[in-house]
C-alpha cells in the first residue's frame, strides 16, 4: 500500500547560519530562505507560506535571478556523494533542472544578468567552478576554482561572460569563452595582503569588486586590471570589523551595507569607504535583503532572527525569531490547541499556533531544557533542566513560580503531571524516578524509585493518577504504582527505549526506541502483543497518540513523520520536511494538526488528513 503525503501547513524556523540565505524576491512580496532540506517562500502580504521540496539534505545556498522567474538552490551532503543544484520555476513552484556534478557540497550560486547561465561553486572537497546553460540544464565548462578553497562566485552586472570568485588568499576574475568552452582566470593583485574572502560585491558599472574578508577588512579591487585600490576600515588591524565581514549589499545611490560576525550592520560611503552609520543586532549577520527602492532591508542573523532595518537611520526592528539550536520537546496545554510550548538549549518559547508568532520566551542562560509540560489547570509550565532543577514558570509573564533544587542528579530528563495538579513525577539522567507532592508553598519528595540503570527518556501517567510508566535507555519500561510506591510491572527489550504512549483505554502501551520498532504491550501482564518495523534506518525518538487511540504519530532519525492506523498497524501518511532528527511530535488536542520539532531547530506544523479528524476525536468506549 502506497503511503500518502502529509500536507505541510506551516514552518516556524529559519536557518540563519547559511550565508546570504535570506532573499527578498524582486516582486517585493516573497521572502525566500532555506530551512533544512526545504526552501520556504513566505508571502509577506498574505502571511502564507509555500515550500520547495526536492533536496535530500541541508540546503547550503540559494539565489534568485534578476527577473525573479528562476530560483536555484544547492545542498550539502555526505563525503563522497554528489551534491545537487536544483533550478526552480518560481511562478509554478516546480523543479526545472537538477544539476548533479559537485561532490559533498555546493557553496555558492549566481545567475548571469540575462539568466542564460548559472555559475556554481563546489565546497572545499570539490572546489570546482562550473558554468551551466539554464535553458537545457547542461554543464558548458568547469575548472578548479583555485589552488586553495573558494567561497563565493558572482557574475558581472552587465556582462554574461565575466565573473569573479573569492576564497582563501585569492580573488580571481574569470572570462568565460563560450566558443571554446573555457574559463580563463586573471588573478587579482593584492600585493602583500593575505586575506580570506568570504563574499564579493560588484558595483553597478562593473568597475570595482568589493571583497568582504574573515579578518574584518573590506577591500576594493579594480576589475579592469585586477589591482587592489583601498580597504576599509582604515587605521590598522585594531579598527577592523570584529569576527569578519560576513555579507554585503549595494544601495542604488552607490553606498554599501556591510554585515559582520559580531552583529554590526554598517553603512559605508561608496567612494571613500568611510563608515557613515552602524547598528547592532543579535547574532552574526549572515544576509542582507534590500527592497527595490533601497530604503529598507531584511537582515538575517546566526541566532535565526530576522530584522527589518531602515537604510538611512539603521534602526533595526525584530520581525521574526525562532529556535537556532535543537528543540528537545513540544507540549500543548490540556485540551487547548491555540498555543504550544517548545524547549531548546537555552530557552522555552510559547507560540501561537495560528499566527505562528512567539508569545513568550523564558531564558535560563547556559542551561538546557530537556522536557516541559503544562499544568492541567494551565496555571504554570513545568520544565526539567540540565542542572538538575525542576522550574515552574507562569505561562503569561514567564516569571519563575518555584524551583525544586537538586530534583535529579545531572539533569531532569522527563516529567509527568497528575490530573489533579497535586503531584509531579520526574525522571533523571542517572535513572531515578521521583514523585513530588505540590503544596501551596512547598514541594516535597514522596518517593525516590531507583531501578533504572540508564537515562529516563519518557514518563506517562494514567488518567486516574494511580500509576506511572517510565521508559529508560537501559532497555526496560517500568509501570509504578504511585499509591504504594512500588513496581507493578516491568517490560524488557534489547533496545534503548526513547518514548512511550498509553492507548486511551490504558489496556495497551506503545513503546519505541533505538531498535527502530514500535511495540504494543499488554499493561495487564506485560506481554508484547505485536511489534512493527517502523523505520528503515535510524532510531525512533517520539510517539504521540490521538485522543481516541485510532491513530498515532512517530518520528526519529529517518527525518520522516509517519501517521499510523493503530489497529491495522500501517503507516498511512508520510511527512517529508525535517533535515535533522525529529526529537518530538505532538498531535494537537483538537486533532486537526500535528506539530513536530527537530535537531535543526525547526518547528513544522502538519495538517491532520480531514478524513481522520472525526475518527481521532471519538471518545473510546
Amino acid at each position: 500500500m502506497q503511503e500518502q503525503e502529509l500536507e505541510l501547513q506551516a514552518v516556524i524556523g529559519f536557518k540563519g547560519t547559511v550565508q546570504s540565505s535570506l532573499i527578498l524576491h524582486p516582486d517585493q512580496e516573497h521572502l525566500i530562505f532555506p530551512l533544512g532540506c526545504t526552501v520556504v517562500l513566505r508571502n509577506l502580504l498574505q502571511r502564507t507560506q509555500c515550500f520547495l521540496q526536492g533536496h535530500d539534505n541541508q540546503v547550503n545556498c540559494i539565489t534568485v535571478s534578476k527577473s525573479g522567474k528562476l530560483l536555484a538552490s544547492g545542498q550539502k551532503t555526505f563525503m563522497g556523494f554528489p551534491a545537487d543544484v536544483i533550478i526552480w520555476n518560481f511562478e509554478e513552484r516546480r523543479e526545472i533542472h537538477r544539476l548533479s556534478l559537485h561532490k559533498v557540497a555546493v557553496t555558492s550560486l549566481c545567475f548571469s544578468c540575462d539568466e542564460t547561465y548559472l555559475a556554481t561553486l563546489g565546497g572545499q572537497d570539490d572546489n570546482s567552478l562550473v558554468v551551466w546553460e539554464v535553458e537545457r540544464g547542461i554543464a558548458i565548462c568547469g575548472t578548479p576554482a583555485a589552488t586553495d578553497t573558494a567561497h563565493c562566485v558572482r557574475f558581472f552586472n552587465n556582462s554574461e561572460f565575466s565573473l569573479v570568485t573569492g576564497g582563501n588568499y585569492h580573488v580571481v576574475v574569470w572570462q568565460f569563452d563560450l566558443p571554446n568552452k573555457k574559463l580563463r582566470p586573471t588573478q587579482a593583485n593584492l600585493g602583500q595582503m593575505k586575506r580570506v574572502t568570504t563574499n564579493v560585491l560588484i558595483d553597478h558599472a562593473d568597475q570595482f569588486v568589493y571583497c568582504g574578508t574573515s579578518t574584518g577588512d573590506f577591500l576594493q579591487v579594480d576589475l579592469s586590471r585586477g589591482l587592489f585600490k583601498q580597504l576599509c576600515p582604515k587605521g590598522g588591524p585594531g579598527r577592523a570589523f570584529q569576527l569578519g565581514v560576513t555579507c554585503s549589499a549595494l544601495l542604488p545611490e552607490g553606498d554599501m551595507l556591510l554585515g559582520t560576525g559580531d552583529g554590526t550592520v554598517a553603512r559605508i560611503n561608496g567612494e571613500t569607504l568611510a563608515i557613515r552609520a552602524q547598528c547592532k543586532v543579535l547574532g552574526g549577520v549572515t544576509s542582507i535583503a534590500l527592497t527595490d527602492d533601497g530604503t529598507h532591508f531584511f537582515c538575517g542573523t546566526t541566532l535565526s532572527n530576522i530584522y527589518w532595518v531602515d537604510t538611512d537611520t539603521l534602526t533595526a526592528e525584530l520581525r521574526n525569531t525562532c529556535h537556532h539550536e535543537r528543540i528537545n520537546y513540544v507540549a500543548f496545554p490540556r485540551g487547548y490547541s491555540e498555543v504550544f510550548a517548545t524547549c531548546s538549549v537555552t530557552d522555552i518559547r510559547v507560540w501561537n499556533a495560528t499566527t505562528r508568532q512567539e508569545l513568550l520566551r523564558i531564558q535560563v542562560p547556559n542551561m538546557e531544557c530537556y522536557c516541559l509540560d503544562f499544568m492541567p489547570d494551565g496555571k504554570s509550565i513545568i520544565s526539567g533542566w540540565s542542572d538538575g532543577k525542576v522550574r515552574a514558570f507562569l505561562p503569561q509573564s514567564g516569571k519563575l513560580c518555584y524551583a525544586i533544587n537538586d530534583a535529579q542528579k545531572n539533569g531532569v530528563t522527563a516529567v509527568a503531571i497528575s490530573g489533579d495538579c497535586g503531584r509531579i513525577v520526574t525522571g533523571g539522567m542517572e535513572g531515578e524516578v521521583r514523585v513530588w507532592r505540590l503544596g501551596r508553598q512547598t514541594q516535597t519528595m514522596e518517593a525516590s524509585l531507583k531501578e533504572h540503570r540508564g537515562r529516563v527518556w519518557c514518563i506517562k501517567m494514567t488518567d486516574d493518577d494511580s500509576s506511572a510508566v517510565s521508559a529508560s535507555a537501559d532497555g526496560s519500561c517500568i509501570i509504578w504504582d504511585l499509591n504504594t510506591k512500588t513496581r507493578k510491572l516491568c517490560l524488557f527489550e534489547s533496545t534503548m527505549f526513547k518514548s512511550l504512549a498509553y492507548h486511551p483505554d490504558e489496556s495497551q502501551l506503545l513503546t519505541t526506541g533505538s531498535d527502530r520498532k514500535v511495540a504494543y504491550w499488554d499493561t495487564f501482564d506485560g506481554q508484547a502483543i505485536r511489534v512493527l518495523e517502523a523505520s528503515d534506518e535510524g532510531e525512533l525518538c517520539t510517539l504521540s497518540m490521538s485522543k481516541s487511540g485510532s491513530h498515532y504519530v512517530s518520528g526519529g532519525e529517518e527525518r520522516l513523520v509517519k501517521l499510523w492506523d493503530y489497529d491495522r498497524g500501517v503507516a498511512e501518511h508520510l511527512g517529508v520536511g525535517h533535515s535533522g532528527t525529529i526529537t518530538c511530535a505532538a498531535i494537537a488536542p483538537d486533532q486537526t494538526f500535528i506539530v513536530t520539532t527537530g535537531t535543526e531547530g525547526a518547528i513544522l506544523i502538519w495538517t491532520m488528513p480531514p478524513e481522520f479528524v472525526g475518527k481521532c476525536n471519538e471518545m473510546p468506549e
